[in-house]
């Protein structure tokens, strides 16, 4: 590979997943709008349409290199929960979500130039049923600023979760089986990327 491949997210848990492999990549956060994008009921083609846009708007600035994109929401009943902006909405999210089953989709694409290959992957995730005090604490404790849904699957953050159905990197925010796909579409494959590091 001639040049690195481009991370188009802020994400620290993208970045510690593509780290798995010894693919080279540079984390560059893409300058598209997320707030521009309006949900329109459907969260698949939602989150698909948000990952394709950053790739994009990555693209027009580096048209020679390869750039993965993604983006990942939580999905109940009609709602989605993004990453909240107050300690109240993320509050709400979580006693919204407490005892009961939610989607996690994240939107995969992979670019270069007019190239462009994309999938949605979807997880169902399970609460325990939560206390106020247990949010209350669960925020201040773990700053779930930058998580869609207000909560982390990985670590202490797990602490919420009864039962996931799907793939666990996709809560996380890159399911792997996709993004293996999609840079095989890109005759880049994570087989010859293995590490033990």
């Amino acid at each position: 590979m001639e040049q690195k491949l481009i991370l188009g997210s802020q994400s620290p848990r993208r970045a510690e997943i593509m780290g798995y492999f010894s693919l080279p990549f540079e984390q560059i956060p893409s300058p598209f709008n997320e707030e521009s994008l309006v949900f329109k009921g459907d969260a698949q083609a939602y989150v698909q349409a948000l990952s394709d846009e950053k790739m994009r708007a990555l693209s027009v600035l580096h048209p020679e290199r390869t750039i993965i994109s993604a983006d990942t929401i939580v999905y109940q009943a009609g709602t989605v929960y993004g990453k909240p902006k107050t300690q109240e909405e993320a509050e709400a999210a979580l006693q919204q979500l407490s005892g009961s089953w939610h989607s996690v989709f994240t939107a995969v694409t992979v670019g270069k130039g007019s190239k462009l290959v994309h999938a949605t992957e979807e997880s169902r995730v399970l609460f325990h049923p939560l206390t106020l005090d247990q949010i209350q604490n669960y925020i201040e404790s773990l700053h779930c600023w930058d998580k869609a849904g207000a909560y982390a699957i990985q670590g202490a953050g797990s602490i919420i979760v009864k039962r996931i159905e799907g793939c666990y990197y996709n809560v996380m925010g890159l399911p792997i089986s996709t993004l293996g796909k999609l840079l095989k579409e890109m005759q880049i494959d994570l087989w010859d990327y293995l590490s033990d590091s």
